[in-house]
């Protein structure tokens, strides 16, 4: 999966609109949405909310999470854990990125924030760079991932699955019994 794909998953994530015109409930497959009236706010998927945004139909109102105060809290205690700590959204790196990007405008503070998750993200990038160091030089054969996000996960994926692949080899040609030393590609 690439950052596409994940930006993808991301964009079905709710938010909340606040419409500038009235339209009755829409029947879609992934479930109806509105009805929309003038100045009521309504939940609607991230791809719909950016649509009605380019077109200048809504304002979007920032998640709850999308505070300075509640970020800064968020890299404080990222900073002091050892292991991962919980995310306020498992895309919360690709709903800054998409919510900054096209309604930085309808966001307080947006330049603290995108800093702010930024922030985040290369403390969290950090240390899994270190656990991955960790799990690589203690030979490990499995590992714990949790709280991880999608995006964070598919950062490392690639560098983690050759390096498995090479102590697996590794380990193959150092067991007694193995074919003439000559590793086999599974």
């Amino acid at each position: 999966m690439d950052p596409s794909e994940v930006e993808f998953l991301a964009e079905k994530e709710v938010v909340k609109i606040i419409p500038n015109f009235s339209l009755d409930k829409i029947y879609l497959i992934g479930g109806d949405l509105g009805p929309f009236n003038p100045g009521l706010p309504v939940d609607v998927p991230v791809w719909l909310a950016l649509n009605l945004k380019q077109r200048q139909k809504c304002r979007i109102v920032p998640p709850e999470w999308m505070d300075v105060e509640k970020l800064e809290e968020i890299r404080e205690l990222e900073r002091k854990e050892d292991t991962f700590t919980p995310v306020p959204s498992p895309y919360y790196m690709e709903l800054t990125k998409l919510l900054l990007n096209h309604a930085s405008d309808n966001i307080p503070k947006a330049d603290e924030i995108r800093t702010l998750v930024k922030d985040i993200w290369d403390t969290r990038i950090a240390k899994l760079r270190l656990s991955a160091d960790s799990f690589i030089s203690q030979q490990e054969a499995h590992a714990k991932l949790d709280n991880l996000t999608l995006m964070e996960i598919n950062t490392t994926r690639s560098f983690l699955l050759d390096t498995l692949n090479c102590m697996f080899k590794l380990r193959s040609n150092l067991q007694p019994g193995s074919s003439g030393g000559k590793a086999q590609d599974h």
